[in-house]
């Protein structure tokens, strides 16, 4: 399975730093809370001197929404709306040992992730405007059909498994306890992006080594 952006997508939005990790060989039973914990900590550390609408990672997705045409406090990047709610809350719920980890490490860097189970992939995984006539499943099971231009994560049978960009990840492939094989999709637009996204995509082959004994595959995707 093949992941890249359009070049439409590449040309509006040069300053796009995206990478991916492929891995097989996940199950729901490892214990990441060690783990979690020292991100988490990171990312409180970050909080505390300040939200996270200061952060220059999440910065750089407001901008790039408002050049999508969307309002960037209605609309906000996955990493802007798990750093809100564990500033909120204080913790995250607990869903499965990827999820968990990702979404740690997601919150000390600021950079939004996605994790999508491949077996419920079709084909390669574009990011590209939608048609109008891609169909889309909440996390809740509900089927949505994404506007004509807005920017998705499509797949050859004509899915979007994701909604404005890197704002909503699909039902459908959302890992669940059955799911082995992962595709991880990390993509920054901020000015350190090119140094931070390689540091995070190592990060995480050295936690999934370190909770699943597995060997994740990681790519930087080209620029351009």
């Amino acid at each position: 399975m093949r992941f890249e952006h359009a070049p439409q997508i590449r040309s509006a939005y040069p300053e796009l730093v995206a990478g991916t990790i492929t891995v097989d060989g996940v199950d729901a039973d490892a214990d990441v809370t060690t783990a979690m914990a020292r991100h988490l900590a990171t990312a409180r550390v970050r909080l505390a001197g300040g939200t996270e609408a200061s952060f220059p990672e999440i910065q750089a997705w407001r901008r790039v929404f408002a050049r999508m045409g969307l309002p960037p406090t209605r609309y906000r990047c996955a990493a802007e709306s798990l750093l809100r709610r564990f500033r909120r809350d204080g913790a995250l719920p607990r869903l499965h040992p990827l999820v968990d980890l990702c979404n740690a490490v997601s919150l000390a860097y600021a950079i939004p992730i996605a994790v999508l189970d491949v077996e419920r992939i079709d084909g390669d995984l574009e990011v590209r405007p939608a048609r109008g006539d891609e169909e889309y499943l909440t996390l809740a099971g509900d089927p949505e059909c994404p506007e004509p231009g807005e920017v998705i994560f499509a797949d050859g049978a004509g899915r979007a498994h994701s909604r404005r960009w890197t704002s909503r990840q699909s039902g459908w492939s959302a890992i669940r306890a059955t799911s082995r094989s992962v595709l991880i999709v990390v993509e920054g637009v901020h000015a350190r992006a090119a140094t931070d996204v390689p540091h995070l995509l190592d990060t995480l082959v050295v936690e999934l080594a370190d909770a699943w004994s597995v060997r994740g595959r990681a790519a930087l995707l080209p620029t351009g």
